[in-house]
């Protein structure tokens, strides 16, 4: 299997992950602090893997 391929699946579940921890929100508090911040950490990660998959394939 080609390091790439696994760098963009890796980045998807980053990308599912951050977006998991964006959806669930309190309903009277909103979005906290570390939520954010977990999912900011997150949906950095998913790019950054997903655009090194996308070079090593290239």
């Amino acid at each position: 299997m080609n390091f790439g391929l696994v760098l963009l699946v890796l980045g998807g579940f980053l990308l599912g992950g951050a977006w998991s921890i964006w959806r669930s929100d309190d309903d009277t508090k909103g979005r906290t602090g570390p939520q954010v911040a977990i999912a900011v950490v997150l949906l950095v990660s998913a790019v950054l893997a997903s655009a090194s998959g996308i070079l090593r394939l290239v």
